[in-house]
């Protein structure tokens, strides 16, 4: 019986008729009964994921260590209200960003060597400069020292981030793609929670290896990169743009069809990238320019800085990378009752952005969730903000108010789930639609140099800011918030229930689109025609009536 063939709907924008889409989703066979398939996410998982375990564990880092007695006063420029050693405001700030800044520099490099020498290669490189920078930061003899080891991981991450967030769009099955790079920002928590939880241990440490072996740690996922990394296939995307078709071929075959050679999908995948990557490389040039050379691209750029801007500073590096001042305001001052606060709020964002990532964002529409989440952050800092003023006007009054200290508690956990449903989940989901296949790196190269400018200025600004002006800090950052749901509502589109080439055309005209859609049609009716003329040829043999001679 021949395959069902999708018949292509005429559609009003520049997005392609969802023919590869309504063909893998006809495909009954889950992922985990697949052989091929099944060992190919292990190592993705092992290598890709990783990457941001590796975002993680850093974030955390500085977070549990100045929890560390030792650190403090191996780096410490100042003292505190009681006497003991502690790093400045203004330096810790700048201590925190240095992460940033090595990123902010590896930015441009990062695609050009994505687009010269395919997804693998970036990753393996980026973990080894990870690897390097990891030994300089445990190993580190002064704060320069200490500063350029975090720069020079910065520098690294970016390779890996850019490399593996694309691998995984472009390497997954169309109907796990979604989920696969929503979960690639929620592995983010498995760093943070090993970072969290040897801190338990560390920070009890009388001396300097209190804050050297978690430094010396953080190579740990990298090392995992560098072990999975040439066990996954190369991206057929890339495979395609450099002409390398039976090689593509082969791999569609053997990971999306268990080796199927007559499968309709795999045909009408290498169709369909074929087709769309040769009408993006026939109407662009390989330069930075092309961000800015349509108003198609110029849209995507804007929206994608945007992006970079939200995910880091919608008040989570805040919570996250100065959670010890925020427990001092509200009352927890004690190391044993920080360390266990932070642990149990890394543990619940893990436990949050799982669910989300396996069954919420395959199911509901990119828009609503994205202005659902700034809804609820928008509430959450506005609770916040006032459990805050509370504390501040009963400090005021030497008085304790231990309503508002839970309630602030409470509130630092909630802002969790908002933030995990829409910024967390999202970013590389919708980031990987929203550019096409010429300049996805590049635009993953956009919304990450925003993203680290965001966490520079913000991890600067955030204790300085927090010392000076305490609670109203937070009603600042409650006007942000409402910007960015005005700025999704006006100028996200909606990129749900299609593959990547169905989407190459977004913003750009019709007639583009309409020739991807017609290659893959070609490809799969002269399949099903061939099919046909077989069985029917068969048939009309076997009714064949013989000759009989005399």
């Amino acid at each position: 019986m021949a395959p069902h063939i999708p018949v292509a709907v005429p559609s009003v924008s520049g997005i392609s008729d969802p023919i590869v889409t309504q063909i893998a989703a006809e495909d009954p066979v889950k992922w985990y009964k697949k052989r091929n398939l099944r060992g190919m996410y292990f190592c993705l998982f092992a290598c890709c994921m990783g990457v941001e375990m590796t975002s993680g564990f850093d974030s955390q880092l500085i977070n549990v260590l100045q929890f560390s007695d030792p650190w403090n006063a191996y780096f410490g420029n100042t003292k505190n209200a009681k006497g003991a050693p502690v790093i400045s405001t203004p330096l810790l700030g700048f201590l925190s960003a240095s992460y940033q800044l090595g990123s902010i520099i590896g930015v441009p490099f990062a695609p050009y060597i994505n687009q010269r020498f395919g997804r693998r290669w970036p990753v393996f490189g980026g973990s080894v400069i990870m690897v390097i920078g990891a030994i300089i930061q445990g190993f580190a003899q002064d704060l320069g020292m200490y500063l350029f080891a975090r720069m020079v991981l910065g520098f690294g991450i970016v390779f890996c981030i850019i490399s593996g967030s694309s691998l995984l769009g472009e390497l997954g099955h169309p109907k796990d793609r979604d989920t696969l790079t929503s979960l690639f920002n929620s592995s983010y928590f498995i760093g943070s929670i090993t970072a969290a939880a040897i801190g338990l241990r560390t920070t009890g440490i009388t001396n300097n290896w209190s804050w050297r072996i978690p430094s010396l740690l953080q190579m740990c996922p990298s090392l995992l990169q560098i072990a999975f990394i040439f066990f996954v296939p190369e991206s057929p995307r890339w495979l395609v743009s450099r002409d390398r078709y039976d090689e593509a071929h082969e791999i569609l075959v053997k990971y999306h069809a268990e080796g199927d050679e007559d499968s309709v999908l795999v045909k009408a995948e290498m169709a369909q990238i074929r087709s769309t990557i040769k009408i993006e490389m026939d109407n662009s040039k390989q330069s930075w320019m092309n961000m800015i050379s349509t108003r198609g691209m110029r849209k995507r750029t804007i929206i994608a800085s945007f992006l970079g801007l939200f995910t880091q500073m919608s008040g989570n590096s805040l919570l996250t990378y100065y959670s010890n001042l925020l427990f001092e305001m509200m009352g927890y001052t004690t190391g044993y009752a920080k360390t266990r606060i932070n642990l149990a709020n890394q543990c619940w964002n893990l436990i949050v952005a799982v669910p989300f990532a396996l069954f919420i964002v395959a199911r509901f529409r990119r828009r609503i969730m994205f202005l659902t989440a700034a809804t609820g952050m928008l509430i959450v800092f506005i609770s916040m903000t006032i459990s805050f003023e509370q504390l501040n006007a009963a400090k005021l009054a030497n008085r304790v108010n231990h309503a508002a200290s839970i309630s602030a508690l409470f509130w630092y956990f909630a802002y969790t789930v908002p933030y995990n449903l829409g910024n967390n989940a999202l970013t590389y989901t919708f980031l990987i639609e929203l550019f096409p296949y010429h300049v996805r790196t590049r635009g993953i190269g956009v919304e990450q140099v925003w993203g680290k400018i965001g966490l520079f200025f913000s991890n600067n600004v955030n204790p300085i800011a927090l010392d000076a002006i305490g609670w109203k800090f937070m009603a600042i950052y409650c006007g942000w918030i409402a910007f960015e749901w005005l700025f999704i509502f006006f100028m996200y589109p909606e990129t749900y229930g299609r593959t990547l080439e169905e989407l190459a055309f977004l913003f750009e005209d019709k007639e583009l689109a309409d020739q991807a859609v017609l290659a893959v049609e070609k490809e799969i009716h002269a399949d099903a025609y061939m099919k046909t003329d077989v069985a029917h040829t068969e048939e009309v043999g076997e009714k064949q009536v013989p000759v009989t001679t005399v």
